[in-house]
This record gives C-alpha cells, sequence and structure tokens, in this order.
C-alpha cells in the first residue's frame, strides 16, 4: 500500500484543528530512536514524492513547520489515517505502529523547537570550511552543488543533521537529486538536477556550471541512488568532529526563531 501526504488542507488541519482522536490512536512524542528511525524510511517511500524527501514540501505543504497546535500527533494520526475529502489526500490502511513512526519522524524533525547543540561551535566551522563549503554555503559564502545549509540547519534536527552527514545518500533534498546524463557520443556528465520537463533537463555539473539538454539528444538519464556527497562515517569524521560540526549548524536554528514583536507594534 502507498499514500501520499498531498494538499495544503494538511498543514491547516494540523494547525487549526481536527476533530478528536480516540486514546486508542497513541502519540508518538516520546518515539524511540529505531522508531524515528522507521518513520522517516516510510516518509520517503510512502509521502516524498508529495512533500518531498526533506519534507519541506513540492505539491504538499512544509509538514517541518507545523507541529505547534496542541494535540498535533493525534490530530496527525487521524488524518494520515482517514484522509481528507475532497483532496488527493487518500486514507490509509497500514498498521497504526507504522504511522505512529512516521508521525514520530516528523516530529523530530519539525521546526517548533530551539533545540540546543553541545559541540564546539568554532571546530564546526573550521571542519565545515574544510571540508563542506566547497559544495554547500552558508548564508552567501559556499558552493552552490549542494543545498545551503544555513536554510538546512534551520529547520532540520540535530539527529536528521547528524544522519545526512554520516548517510548522505538515504534522502535527497528536493532540487538536489543526483543525476548523469550520457550523450550520444557516450560522454557522462554528472550532477544536482535543478529542473526538467518532458523535452528537457537543467543540471548543475560537479564543477558548478549549468548545463541544459534536450532529451532527444541524450543517450539516456541516469537517477542516481548515490549522492553526489560522501559519506563521513567514523573513519573520515569523529563523532567529536561531527558533533561539533552540527552544533555550528545549529547557530544558524537559533538564529532563525521569531523575535519578538516591540511593545506597541509589529516588528517589520
Amino acid at each position: 500500500m502507498r499514500f501520499s501526504v498531498c494538499t495544503l488542507v494538511l498543514g491547516s488541519v494540523l494547525i487549526w484543528g481536527a476533530e478528536r482522536v480516540g486514546a486508542q490512536a497513541g502519540a508518538p512524542r516520546d518515539a524511540g530512536a529505531a522508531a524515528i528511525e522507521a518513520g522517516g524510511a516510510l516518509f520517503r517511500e510512502r509521502c516524498a514524492d508529495c512533500h518531498g524527501a526533506d519534507a519541506k514540501g513540492v505539491r504538499g505543504p512544509d509538514l517541518t513547520r507545523i507541529w505547534t497546535a496542541p494535540n498535533s500527533d493525534q490530530r496527525a494520526l487521524q488524518i494520515i489515517r482517514n484522509g481528507v475529502p475532497g483532496s488527493i489526500m487518500p486514507a490509509s490502511s497500514a498498521p497504526d505502529d507504522e504511522l505512529r513512526s512516521i508521525v514520530a519522524y516528523l516530529r523530530s524533525i519539525s521546526t517548533a523547537k530551539n533545540e540546543a547543540a553541545t559541540g564546539n561551535v568554532a571546530n564546526g566551522q573550521r571542519i565545515f570550511d574544510d571540508q563542506c563549503a566547497s559544495c554547500h554555503r552558508i548564508n552567501t559564502r559556499g558552493g552552490a552543488l549542494g543545498p545551503d545549509l544555513s536554510r538546512i540547519a534551520a529547520s532540520q534536527s540535530n539527529q536528521v543533521l547528524t544522519d545526512a552527514v554520516r548517510n548522505a545518500s538515504a534522502s535527497f533534498t528536493t532540487g538536489y537529486e543526483p543525476v548523469t546524463v550520457v550523450t550520444r557520443d557516450g560522454q557522462r556528465i554528472q550532477g544536482s538536477l535543478i529542473a526538467e520537463d518532458a523535452f528537457s533537463i537543467q543540471i548543475l555539473d560537479t564543477h558548478e556550471r549549468l548545463q541544459g539538454y534536450v532529451k532527444a539528444n541524450l543517450r539516456e538519464v541516469v537517477r542516481e541512488k548515490t549522492s553526489l556527497m560522501p559519506d563521513f562515517g567514523p573513519d573520515r569524521l569523529s563523532s567529536q568532529d561531527l558533533n561539533d560540526v552540527v552544533a555550528y549548524l545549529a547557530t544558524f536554528r537559533a538564529s532563525q526563531q521569531p523575535r519578538r514583536a516591540p511593545a506597541g507594534g509589529d516588528d517589520r
């Protein structure tokens, strides 16, 4: 069984309310790491078509910003179970524990919390500049082949950031999927996907050059399963150094927290 969580109705219902859920549904607020990991895998398999591999939305809404209302877990379970009448969001007959795992995963990557990190920020910045900045940028500084990590870090939990570094091929940020185009003479050009339609494809190649191709002039377009970013295992990046990198990235999450409006007016 496969379902796609699509439409802005989901976000609005989660935020503004839904019918009450029976107590038997359960809330995964205290779900463990195994449930969250399983939920992430299920989300990428069943939901990413509409919400993106990072849950920040493609055709469906951004699901990383909706965990702000009371009883959000129970409401999410109900919506996934029952679907949204009149929309393309179908009901699901999956087992309850699978749905709870998906909800636990979505809560774990929610931006509705200001999660602290304990590493050495200065060392994390040094490592980032040395090993990451050639492909990733922070604000306006760095490369463009990978996602802007000031945005990613502001919206993802410490665990999600850690997993992304350790296992880069587990999921791809929408708009940065790795592809290889093969020309008629056999030349292979790797890069990240920028845009595509039925007749053409545009990629940013590994030299950060924007390349456009007419599909009729290509031999093949390969959807790669391995990220352009290598996995940074413990032999390549120690746990302490990774903790420091996450601490550095977490500073951008803190910088994205909304400011308190001054007395007597809006903060604009």
